[in-house]
């Protein structure tokens, strides 16, 4: 490519702990922001191109859904693996503020506090993932036991 790629925030926190990573990044389109249109930039199986999702419940306030670019999140499943009774996916306008990143950027790694992350249970039939770098057209592919263990993810059924 030629271009250098400047690392963000969650790839320097990665950096920073040692664990092994590589930036790639994509061409975005503002029209689709969604993982299925990363996927394809990618040529990747979409199964393995994973979304972070931010989720407010009713008695453990945010917390964090990371599924396959194609799947929807069982509000009812995440409620239950988040210790909540029901969850809704927040406002998009809270996404920055809570976060610090924005739609089609959002990082498991790196948000401004540390939210409970629940991640889908598919991703260790995965040789390596991808999740958002954390800014819109750059991804991370990362091992998933070395994302579950920077994170302390609780991996389980959520969609």
């Amino acid at each position: 490519m030629g271009s250098k790629i400047n690392k963000t925030n969650a790839a320097r926190l990665l950096d920073r702990a040692g664990i092994a990573y590589r930036l790639v990044p994509y061409e975005v389109d503002e029209e689709h922001l969604d993982a299925v249109h990363v996927a394809e930039q990618l040529d990747e199986d979409i199964n393995h191109v994973f979304k972070t999702l931010v989720l407010r419940g009713d008695r453990n306030g945010v917390f964090v859904c990371v599924v396959p670019g194609n799947a929807e999140v069982d509000l009812k499943l995440a409620a239950k693996a988040s210790g909540n009774k029901s969850a809704a996916m927040i406002h998009l306008k809270e996404l920055l503020p809570l976060t610090g990143y924005v739609r089609g950027g959002c990082s498991p790694i790196g948000m401004k506090k540390p939210y409970p992350i629940f991640i889908h249970h598919s991703c260790l039939d995965c040789k390596h993932m991808y999740i958002s770098a954390g800014m819109r057209g750059l991804q991370i592919e990362i091992a998933p036991q070395d994302l579950i263990s920077f994170t302390h993810a609780v991996v389980t059924q959520i969609f």
